[in-house]
This record gives C-alpha cells, structure tokens and sequence, in this order.
C-alpha cells in the first residue's frame, strides 16, 4: 500500500470516490479551505511581505567584501560598468560658427562649453570653469539631473539656488546629466512617444543589457577625472562635489577612484530601502548587498567624506502624457530626506571604520552655497548682476540633452548585437560537439547560475503544505477543485485543480499544468462563455484537457493588481532577486503536493503557459526540472530585442509594463538560452501569426537556434512550433498532440464512460 507526507502528517492514501456519482466536497487528504477572502489578492500581499522582510534582513546584515578590490569588482557590475572607457580622455571646446565656446568671461574667469569622450560613440558635454591664474584645486562639480549647468551658475533662469564660482581660485569642471525632461522618450520613425523620464527611458533601454543610467554618468565622472589627473601637477588635489542625482553619482564614483581627496555629497544621502518608491531609474540589482549609501561610503574612508542635506530634488511623478504620447511612465516620487534619515545612514558608515575623523555631516541650516562651499572656497550664491540668464543658453541645454540622450540610445541599441555575440561566447560556444550525457552535465551549471544569479534564488519552501481544498464547479465529466498551500510564513500557493471523473485512479496519470496570463485568475483557464475575454484567449485549455483525460493543475502566478504586483520586482531587484523567484517556489510546492497524490505520475508533469504564463513557461521549467516537458504559447520572443528595440513598435519601451526588464539578461539568456536549459526535455512554441506580441520573423530566429540544438543533440524530435492563423490565444491544436505524444497518452485511453467506484484500499 503506497504511502505519502503531507506536511508534517502521514496519511494512508484514500482513493476518490467515484466523482461522477458522488463528487466529494475537499480532496481526500486536505483540510477544507473555508477563506472567504480574495485569494489573488492574499497572495500578492503575503508576497509583499516576504520582499520587504528581505529588504530588512539585507539592510541588517549586508554582505560587505573585505577585499577592496573584489568589492569594486562587484559594485560595478551593480552599477553597469561593463564597458571599457576611451582613453586618453581629451577635453574639447564646443563652438559652431555662430556660437562660440565661450559663454561667460569675468576678470578671474572663463567659462567654457566644453566635451570629452567616455564611450565608444558617446561624448558627454558641460561647462568648464577656468581661473586666470593656477587653479588651487580641481573640482568636477555635479548638479541635480532638474538642473542644467548654465542653470546652476545663473546663466539659464529656472534654479533659485545658483551659485557664484568665479572666486574660489579653483578649476571646476561642471557635467550635464540625464534630464527628468521626457520629449525626447520615444522614436519619430515609428511615431512612438512617451511620457517616461529621459532617466527612465535610457534605463528601459540598458537594465536587460546590464547597464545603467547612473552608471553611465559615472562613466563621465571617472572620464573627466582621467582627464583632471593628466592635467594636474600632483601637488594639486581633486575634488568631487553632488547635488540631488550628482550627488548619487559622486558617491558611487568616489568609492571606485581613490584620486578624490575630498568628496561632497549633497541632497543624496539615504538608505536604499525604500528605492522602489523613487523613480523607476533608482532601480539596481543587489543593491543592498553591501551597495547602499552606507556601504558605499564606508568604501571611501579615509578620505574626507562631506554630507550635506541642501539640493534634494522634488519630483512627484512622471507628468500626465501629452497628446501623441502614451502614459508608460513608472510610478516614483522623490521629496526631502529627514535630517534624522541621513544622520542614521551615516552613523552606519562610522560603525563600519570605526573612526568618526573621516566623516562630516554639515547642519541642515546650510544653505545650498554654504555646503559647495566645502568644497569649492568661496561659492556664494549668485548675484543677480552676475548673471545673464538668456534664451540662447537654454536653447544650447535643449540641443545638448538631445545629442546626449542620442549618443546614450544609439549606445545602448548597438549593445544588442553585441549582447548576442557575448551569449554566443559565454554560452552556445562551450555546447559545440557536446554529446548528450555531457550537455546534462554542462547545462545543469547553467541552470544553477541562471536560477541562482539571474532570477535570484530563495530558500526553498519551508513551512507544511498544510493543504486545503473545496469543489468550486463540476462538469458531467470533470471536477474542479481550489487548492491552497502554504509556501513560507504568509505566503501561499493557489490554483485550480481539474480531475477527470473517468480518470483511472489505480494507475498514474499525466498532469499538465496550465499557467493564465498577466491579469489573469485559474478560472479562465476553464472558461466556456464564448462571448468573454477569458475564453477567447485561453479557448477553455485546462477544462479541454481534462476531458481529454489529463488531471490539470492552473496555478495563481502573482502577476495580477496593477502596481501593486508590478513593484513587487522593484523591491525582490534590490536583494538581487526578481518576481519569478517567489513564483518559482509556490511551483516547488505545487509540484511538490502533486507528486503526493496517488493518482499522479511525478514524472509526466508538463508545464503549458499563454502570454505571461508564456513567460513562465520559459523560466519555470528552465529551473525545475521536475516539469518533464514545457509548452510556450504566445509569448516565445527574440526577448531581448522585444525589450529593447526602439524600431519593434511592440517593444516593451512603449507600454506601462515597467516590471519587465531583467537585469543583464540580454547578456546572459535570450528565449533560446533558455529553451536549452529545458533541454533535453520536449519544448514546444504555440505562435498566431497575428499575435501581437512578436514578429513572426524573428519569433523564427530565436526559435532556429533551439531546432539547430535539439538536432544536434539527436532528439530532433523533442522540439516543435506551430504556426496557426491567428491572434493571441491557445489554438490547442498541436500542442495537445505534442502533449499526448510526450506524456505517452494516446487519446485512445480517454474513457467516455464513467469507471465504476474503485474496489480495495
């Protein structure tokens, strides 16, 4: 007699009752699921709960490198500093015919425009403030990403807090960065625009590819400081100033560069755990891991560190989109941060040296001019006789925001090319001649990494199933089951559970797992009303299967409420973890439960996903391979261009779904990349024609590399897409046969009688 656990509780099997006569109420072996509340809703919140009790645990502990290096290493990678800088740096005076370089001349000063190259094809452009006599100091003075440098000098209307620099003797070096303006955020030739932030809209473009706006402006800082060092006697310090976003980006350089004798940091000082409330730009992988504003500042000690609190941007949101624009902004808000705030960041940054000397926190009471003072001698605030705020400044900052955020974006599109040729080093390389023992064994590595570094791994569930259950809707043939289980502390698992009443319950059956899609409930994978929009994406594929004869499971995945769902992968980013590691562990348990029941085969459990369960499709199997085989249905992509091209109007740059992008996985694993890692087990695409979501063309390319590995590894046969005419839904055509095919299960077998009541225990 076959025995099972369940939970902590060992249970005698009891065989179902013969559901077309009787269906029983709970499935034999659960407790009777009596929650009234909105189960989707229950679990987005127990998910909630679970990312910000990871966020405390990480802000607790925060893995910090002993070794400086392997931290510098490590807080790049954070960052997105992938790429190598152009070097020698050389500083060039920008001047057309009618607009000279020079901008401002006082009997101490020149004030130039000036630019210097960072990256290939990427020049980065500001202001250089020249004294007539040898500089005392050199300084790279960053302002706010709302402020231009005209605007911070006086010479551009828009800032209240400009300030004089004409006086402190010192060689100051003012950069330009990514604005929050948003004309700029889209792509004329398709006629795309959007309402995203200039900061947003790069960082859409360059998260996947592993880079970073905040990190590109790092690059510019690290430039211009190449370019200071080669020009300064060493007898003469550099300096690094920041105010509101240039504050972010002076400490992060700070701590990569030890040339800066003394860094001010200004408006930017604050713990990271409530990034995900700021806007969608704040977002990095792993921040907390050792890369919050503590930790990174403990990075710069010995070295004079100077906080102070003027400059802190205000911003409430993204502007409502105009017309021609499409609402696809992020929601994010930024406001002062408390005295108290910084004061215990900092004190967190003294625990770490254990030294008080290197560390200054100015008053609040300081003004703006008072704390740049600090670091650049006699800064005032600017006299309204200085300046000569004119129109033709402004014009300049428009023209140069647009040159900057065209060299970023032509930037970050080449990368995709090159992201495919780093895949096919990295990965497809090594594959090439492998016999099929030794791609199981080179693949599982490459599972564990992906799982583990891109996905972002949790501990496995760990508290009793403690399953529940009730009939929630019979048909003459099938009986249809919620199923609730506990995952960890608050957190639980839910689908809807399908078994055939003619099922044959002595032997072990296939199960096919059916996921929904985004917004989606387990119910609409059942649904029959022909006039709903439920049924005409999903065509009722897990009821049809169970009559066919399956038993059918349609998990709840949390991709469901909006905001409320999509935050949820702001907050998993900063402990280096993502949305689908919490899913994958409500699978772990699902499979888990499954494989206890004894009408259950453990290993003929396929996994068959639409849209966003599409998407599931190609990670879930591609971590547990205790799905035996996976079905990917309107979803299978050239993901990596899906989104980030700007010329593929479907692209993901232009819709609201800011939840989307993986960080550095167009580097690592496309669609096809991950079809390998589902290898050899059978992987199947279900693709409309007029499904929006893709281009037929290259849903091909990407799904060619997957035939060309299935035959080479002799298991052609394992691997299949079918094409049908029309939009984005199952067709449930090919894919069933794939499935009775696969899991050995002709339909032959389907019974159309009910089967009398099992005799025996």
């Amino acid at each position: 007699m076959r025995t099972s656990r369940i939970g902590t509780t060992l249970l005698l099997p009891v065989m179902i009752a013969d559901l077309a006569a009787a269906t029983p109420e709970i499935i034999p072996g659960t407790t009777p699921l009596k929650v009234d509340s909105d189960l989707s809703t229950e679990m987005v919140t127990g998910i909630d709960r679970l990312a910000m009790k990871e966020i405390v645990i990480s802000s607790t502990t925060r893995a910090l490198f002993v070794d400086q290096g392997h931290w510098r290493s490590s807080f790049k990678r954070v960052l997105g500093l992938t790429d190598e800088r152009v070097t020698p740096v050389s500083m060039a005076h920008v001047a057309t015919t009618n607009k000279p370089s020079l901008i401002h001349e006082t009997d101490t000063v020149t004030i130039h425009r000036v630019r210097w190259p960072i990256l290939d094809g990427v020049n980065w452009e500001g202001l250089l403030i020249q004294p007539k006599v040898p500089p005392k100091a050199r300084v790279i003075l960053l302002p706010d990403a709302a402020v231009t440098p005209e605007q911070l000098l006086g010479l551009q209307p828009g800032f209240d807090e400009a300030l004089d620099l004409t006086k402190s003797g010192c060689q100051i070096l003012i950069p330009v960065l990514i604005s929050r303006e948003n004309h700029l955020s889209g792509y004329p030739p398709i006629g795309k625009a959007t309402n995203v932030t200039h900061r947003e809209w790069i960082f859409r473009q360059a998260f996947l590819l592993g880079r970073h706006p905040l990190g590109y402006e790092v690059q510019a800082t690290l430039a211009a400081t190449d370019w200071l060092a080669a020009e300064s006697p060493k007898n003469i310090p550099i300096h690094l100033a920041g105010i509101g976003e240039g504050g972010r980006v002076a400490l992060a350089a700070a701590a990569l560069e030890d040339r800066m004798s003394k860094i001010l940091v200004s408006g930017a000082f604050a713990p990271r755990k409530d990034a995900w409330r700021e806007p969608l730009d704040r977002t990095f992988f792993d921040l907390l891991n050792g890369f919050d504003d503590a930790g990174v500042a403990a990075r710069i000690a010995p070295r004079a560190l100077i906080i102070g609190h003027a400059g802190a941007p205000i911003f409430e949101g993204a502007p409502e989109a105009k017309p021609g624009q499409r609402a696809a902004a992020a929601p994010g808000i930024l406001g002062p941060i408390p005295e108290r705030v910084v004061q215990a960041e900092a004190y967190r940054s003294f625990e770490m040296w254990r030294n008080l000397q290197w560390l200054t926190v100015l008053p609040t009471e300081y003004s703006l001019a008072e704390t740049v003072a600090q670091s650049i001698p006699n800064t005032v605030a600017a006299s309204p006789n200085l300046t000569s705020a004119n129109t033709s400044h402004t014009d300049f900052a428009t023209e140069r925001q647009t040159r900057l955020i065209l060299s970023l974006q032509d930037f970050t599109q080449k990368q995709i090319v090159t992201a495919e040729r780093e895949r096919d080093a990295y990965f497809w390389k090594p594959l090439k001649g492998l016999d099929l023992p030794a791609f199981e064994k080179r693949i599982a590595a490459e599972r564990e990494y992906f799982w583990k570094s891109v996905i972002g791994r949790l501990p496995d569930p760990d508290v009793p199933m403690n399953p529940r259950t009730r009939l929630v809707r019979e048909t003459e043939t099938v009986a249809i089951y919620d199923v609730v289980l506990d995952v960890w502390d608050g957190v639980i698992a839910w689908g809807w559970l399908a078994l055939p009443k003619n099922l044959d319950r002595t032997k072990h059956n296939p199960v096919v797992v059916c996921q929904h899609g985004l917004e989606g409930l387990p119910s609409d994978c059942f649904e029959t009303d022909e006039t709903t929009k439920a049924w005409r994406a999903y065509k009722a594929f897990a009821l049809r299967l169970a009559e066919e004869g399956f038993v059918t499971f349609a998990p709840h995945n949390p991709y469901r409420g909006g905001d409320a769902f999509r935050v949820l992968q702001r907050k998993f980013n900063l402990t280096g973890r993502t949305l689908f590691s919490p899913i994958i562990g409500q699978h772990q348990r699902i499979l888990e439960w499954l494989k206890t029941q004894p009408y259950v085969d453990p290993e003929r459990i396929a996994f068959y996903g639409l849209s966003y369960g599409g998407k599931s499709a190609m990670r879930i199997p591609a971590v547990l391979t205790d799905y035996c085989l996976s079905i990917c249905s309107g979803d299978f992509n050239e993901w990596v261009r899906k989104n980030v091209s700007l010329d593929m109007p479907m692209s993901y740059l232009y819709t609201h779904e800011y939840e989307i992008w993986e960080w550095n996985l167009g580097r690592t694993f496309n669609y096809a990349e991950m079809a390998a890692l589902i290898a050899p087990r059978p992987f199947m695409v279900e693709r409309g024609h007029d499904d929006g979501v893709g281009l037929d063309e290259w849903v091909n390319y990407e799904f060619a590399k997957v035939r060309r590995l299935y035959n080479k590894l002799g298991i052609g046969d394992r691997t299949t897409i079918e094409h049908f005419d029309g939009p984005h839904t199952i067709h449930g055509v090919g894919t069933f046969e794939f499935l009775h095919q696969h899991l050995d299960a002709p339909k032959s077998r389907v019974l159309t009688e009910p089967q009398p009541p099992p005799t025996g225990p």
